[in-house]
């Protein structure tokens, strides 16, 4: 009989479970049912909230209000254990943990997630694009600035700096502008996280601009985030930063490159286009009114 536990922490087998049925949902659907934040979080015993029946079976994330953010979660059910309601009782449940607002992400746009959120009254409100391109087209020489400078990310001596810039240039993004010093030392510490594929470009001795990048198995590589601080707008660094990540990457000897932006930043877009990047997948977000 399955039972519905209450957001709470995690015991380790919980959390091994926890992440089985995340893998056995991406291999059935195609696509990772939770976010690297929501992994991040389970992977660290942080709390969740699942239903149980012999072992879990369906899992969920909450990020509560803050800031002014509403509610943020995500959830996944066992490929097994599908069309027994559990996606509906965890989204219920998350509604009320939210206490108002929430939104919920939709990885890879699925038929069965469009229809359960608009079985519960929820809207889409965001549309995140998943991008890509083949590693080995060719690509321009970056151009500089006079007076920028870019060298690599130094551990130890520059996530406070980093983490500034990072919180100036996505000011009005719900996610990534919300990063704390915590955020950035759990990347660090995974197995992925390497300092010379994080470029910084420097002016007047203060950081103005950034691309971190990432290195996926299976040869992709990502731009994991590119950011420009608002007073060094109209240098260019934003293209200047992003074709110095992806010769590195290119250089790495992955095959594809990957990225995702916002479907509404026409301006991001139309420059990954410009870099030969193509739409490959999405994903959206839901929203309740209340």
């Amino acid at each position: 009989m399955s039972e519905l536990r209450a957001r709470g922490t995690l015991g380790d087998a919980e959390i091994t479970e926890a992440l089985e049925l995340a893998g056995a949902a991406a291999e059935a659907d195609g696509v990772g049912p939770l976010s690297e934040h929501s992994l991040l979080a389970l992977r660290g015993g942080r709390t969740g909230m699942a239903i149980s029946d012999g072992g879990i079976v369906a899992y969920a994330h909450l990020d509560p209000a803050a800031d002014g953010e509403p509610a943020a979660g995500e959830l996944v059910v066992h490929p097994e254990h599908r069309r027994r309601g559990h996606g509906r009782a965890l989204l219920r449940a998350l509604r009320a943990e939210a206490g108002g607002p929430l939104r919920v992400w939709a990885h890879g746009d699925l038929p069965a997630a469009a229809a359960l959120a608009a079985a519960e009254g929820m809207t889409r409100v965001r549309v995140l694009l998943q991008m890509r391109r083949p590693a080995a087209d060719p690509l321009p020489e970056p151009r500089v600035a006079p007076g920028v400078t870019i060298r690599t990310f130094k551990p130890g001596a520059d996530e406070r700096a980093w983490l500034d810039v990072n919180s100036r240039a996505f000011a009005d993004h719900p996610e990534q502008g919300a990063w704390t010093i915590e955020d950035v030392h759990d990347r660090e510490g995974e197995s992925w996280f390497d300092p010379a594929g994080f470029f910084l470009a420097e002016r007047d001795g203060r950081l103005a601009g950034f691309h971190w990048t990432k290195t996926h198995p299976g040869g992709i590589g990502e731009v994991y985030v590119v950011g420009v601080d608002p007073d060094a707008q109209g240098l260019g660094l934003g293209r200047a930063l992003t074709l110095v990540g992806l010769r590195h990457l290119r250089d790495s000897g992955v095959e594809q490159i990957m990225l995702y932006v916002d479907e509404s930043n026409t301006a991001a877009v139309r420059l990954y286009e410009s870099l030969g990047f193509t739409r490959y997948a999405v994903d959206v977000m839901y929203s309740t009114a209340s």
